[in-house]
């Protein structure tokens, strides 16, 4: 199975217009991680913002993706070394610069972003622990964004809605004969639809993983470490 990952990889120099679209899609997907582990470093909102962009900016001309090797599986371990030796070695000349003078390379929602780190800022762990958990976050709200949009394209909006906490066995969850009653259908049905939405989450988030590791070997190990991630 080709990956987008592996894909990226495997472009390195080259002008490959998808590797670079894949790169950029994945970018705007998991930027919040690396914001976050930025202002863990100490940086204000600002300068954050500006390092993210800068990084990214960096990241989509290629300069680091050349030097990756699919060796390395993971992209999200890719990024966090890359991130790292990025801040490094470019920041001090960076921030020679104007701030807010860097070309946005993706979109960044600067107030979401900060109110979601000062909600996390009561829990005490280590900037690498912060950003493999909240990357695991990032990925399960695109899988359940996916899984609404299916939802809503096929006329089951409120299906959805009703049995969106059951994906992961909420405790909040309503019981089914409680869904069943509001939307006039059989609990039987109801059973039913749960199992093929937890069905179809799980093959959504195999798919999601499978486009930041290099190979489909990588999978169910990267979704049993990720998961890890939030006992840590």
């Amino acid at each position: 199975m080709t990956t987008h990952w592996s894909a990226i990889v495997r472009a390195g120099q080259a002008d490959s217009a998808k590797s670079q679209d894949a790169l950029a899609e994945l970018c705007r997907t998991y930027w919040y991680p690396l914001y976050a582990f930025i202002r863990r470093q100490g940086h204000e909102p600002h300068d954050a913002e500006d390092l993210t962009q800068a990084f990214f900016a960096r990241l989509l001309e290629k300069n680091y993706v050349a030097d990756a090797r699919q060796e390395k599986g993971r992209f999200r371990t890719f990024l966090l070394t890359a991130l790292k030796r990025f801040l490094a070695n470019e920041w001090d000349r960076q921030h020679a610069q104007k701030r807010g003078g860097f070309q946005a390379a993706i979109p960044i929602d600067q107030a979401m972003a900060e109110s979601r780190f000062n909600a996390e800022l009561a829990h005490q762990v280590q900037p690498d622990v912060l950003f493999e958990r909240q990357w695991a976050r990032a990925l399960l709200d695109r899988v359940m964004g996916q899984l609404r949009e299916e939802y809503l394209a096929t006329g089951r909006a409120a299906l959805f809605e009703h049995l969106q906490s059951c994906v992961a066995k909420d405790e909040s969850a309503q019981p089914y004969a409680k869904i069943a009653a509001d939307l006039n259908l059989t609990e039987a049905v109801i059973k039913t639809a749960v199992h093929r939405l937890r069905v179809r989450y799980r093959d959504l988030l195999r798919i999601e993983i499978s486009k930041t590791v290099s190979s489909a070997a990588e999978v169910e190990p990267e979704l049993r470490q990720l998961f890890a991630s939030f006992g840590s």
